[in-house]
């Protein structure tokens, strides 16, 4: 379902990052960004970027959606998909941090890149390979 770029699976959750990238705070870089993550339950879970005048403060919208799904009841193994949108010309990958939080739920995770006119499905384990989560405390 979540192995085709083009799968209509994907519409909710594009539709979700989109009205979230809408709501982007960014007012230095103008980088509006958008996510959305899908649960086992069937819950969409958007997220936005929070610029701060201070940048390192600056929220993604991967980790702001990620923080709303754990305070909502999210657990490791509870992810199904996320989808990151931008309205720019390259598609825009979660960064380091983002990959590394996300990890922590799902290193299988399809993830979704999308601006206006093209799509690309990237899973998780490829965008970052040898993540450090909870097994290499076993």
């Amino acid at each position: 379902m979540f192995d085709d770029p083009q799968s209509p699976a994907w519409t909710p959750l594009l539709e979700a990052a989109w009205r979230a990238r809408a709501n982007a705070h960014a007012p230095y870089s103008h980088f509006q960004v958008g996510a959305a993550l899908l649960t086992t339950s069937g819950a969409i879970v958007p997220g936005c970027n929070v610029e701060n005048a201070a940048y390192p403060v600056t929220l993604c919208a991967e980790r702001g959606a990620l923080s709303a799904a754990v305070a909502a009841g999210l657990r490791p193994g509870d992810l199904v998909a996320a989808v990151v949108v931008t309205d720019v010309a390259a598609l825009t990958p979660p960064c380091g941090a983002c990959r590394q939080a996300l990890a922590e739920f799902a290193e299988g995770l399809p993830v979704l890149l999308a601006n206006r006119s093209t799509r690309e499905l990237h899973r998780l384990e490829e965008l970052l390979p040898h993540s450090f989560t909870g097994r290499n405390f076993l």
